[in-house]
């Protein structure tokens, strides 16, 4: 049974059959995508936080774990992110399938990482507040998608700086905003989106599991 938010006690790694499958599954693909890069110095550049992110989730493990639906959805996330990393966002092949398929002005991957920036790990904030940090259940709605607007903006900051002022010769393959001048507002745009449909359907999904439990009883 895959553990959610609303699961207290959590399995350990050696006992989590499915986190130790998506561990292996993801370290396979993300060496995939180094060796089949086509740019190593925006790999380099664009999986740095990946690095970061990663040392941090195992470093707090024995302090915190997550549920196997919170895994489920840094797994989905980080795998898009690094795919992504794998050709620069602007020269993503799937982002090309969709806009020839569905004529596009440009190559919307990038869209798809950011909302999915908001989908996927607004649950897992979720997760942290209610069973870590104990924060009330309304807390554990609204935070989320405070975090992911701010943390949206932080990302912006940064990309700002890292092409502009610490490696500019990468500057138009990281940013990857293909002549949108109003790009870096439509990704935050996106995450927030992303954050407040994810919370949405939570909401709902125990609201009809209530339900269910109600009836049977």
């Amino acid at each position: 049974m895959i553990s959610t938010t609303n699961h207290i006690d959590r399995k350990g790694f050696r006992a989590n059959k499915m986190l130790i499958a998506m561990l292996i599954l993801f370290v396979v693909f993300w060496l995939s995508t180094l060796i089949g890069t086509s740019d190593l110095a925006n790999w380099l550049l664009e999986n740095t936080l990946v690095f970061i992110f990663l040392a941090c989730l195992i470093w707090t493990y024995r302090w915190f774990k997550f549920s196997d639906l919170s895994y489920l959805f840094i797994f989905v996330y980080l795998s898009l992110h690094i795919y992504g990393a794998m050709y620069t966002y602007a020269e993503n092949p799937f982002g090309f399938w969709l806009k020839d398929t569905f004529h596009f002005e440009r190559n919307h991957y990038d869209r798809i990482v950011h909302f999915s920036f908001g989908f996927m790990l607004a649950y897992p904030m979720r997760d942290f507040f209610l069973n870590r940090m104990r924060f009330p259940n309304w807390v554990g709605w609204v935070l989320p998608v405070e975090i992911t607007l701010s943390f949206s903006c932080l990302y912006e900051l940064v990309e700002w700086a890292v092409a502009d002022v610490f490696f500019p010769e990468q500057g138009i393959a990281y940013l990857g905003t293909q002549g949108d001048i109003w790009d870096a507002q439509k990704d935050m745009f996106m995450a927030f989106c992303g954050a407040v449909i994810i919370m949405l359907i939570t909401g709902f999904m125990k609201k009809l599991l209530q339900g269910n439990k109600k009836a049977a009883s």
